[in-house]
């Protein structure tokens, strides 16, 4: 559902948006493509999302969407795990408390969440705040736009320092073979 295996041949992160939740968006009247709906950054969605969406295409297909947050009852594991690799925001609510959101999306126009990650809740334009709970580490890589390779080049000094010590106690490793 969330991107058509015909759109996984690419490595690329970009243009997969157009591609994303392709069969639901074929109804010309679906939800995806109104005009009240278009930028959404929050999808609210149903139990067990991205089951059968374990590539990372899946996360890099709602995030080219323009979607940057999803709310759901539970996720599959590795889409839930890519989610957080990618710069997308999962959150598993119950399933009473997203029923009640779906609700009243459908029931008042330009209905609009706001998700504060600092603090871990996701307010109702009512006003109510619904707590969700974040791994402070993902919660940390999330907030400063942090994926594998930026960690990694948070400690590029050290690693250049390793590489200089390395080279000097262990020279032959790293003698060029002609």
């Amino acid at each position: 559902i969330i991107i058509p295996a015909k759109w996984l041949k690419t490595i690329t992160r970009e243009g997969l948006g157009k591609g994303a939740f392709e069969s639901l968006r074929e109804d010309p009247d679906n939800l995806f493509d109104r005009e009240e709906n278009q930028g959404a950054p929050i999808l609210i969605a149903g139990d067990n999302l991205g089951c059968g969406s374990s590539r990372e295409h899946a996360p890099w297909a709602i995030k080219d969407f323009g979607i940057r947050c999803v709310i759901a009852p539970s996720f599959a594991d590795i889409f839930y795990n890519n989610c957080f690799k990618n710069g997308v925001l999962p959150i598993a609510l119950p399933d009473d408390v997203v029923a009640r959101l779906f609700e009243e999306m459908y029931a008042s126009e330009g209905y609009e969440l706001t998700v504060d990650l600092e603090q871990q809740r996701v307010i109702t334009p009512a006003g109510d705040e619904l707590s969700f709970e974040v791994d402070e580490f993902r919660r940390h890589c999330l907030l400063n736009g942090l994926d594998d390779i930026g960690l990694t080049l948070q400690s590029a000094d050290a690693i250049r320092a390793y590489e200089q010590r390395a080279r000097e106690q262990s020279p032959w490793l790293f003698d060029v073979i002609n």
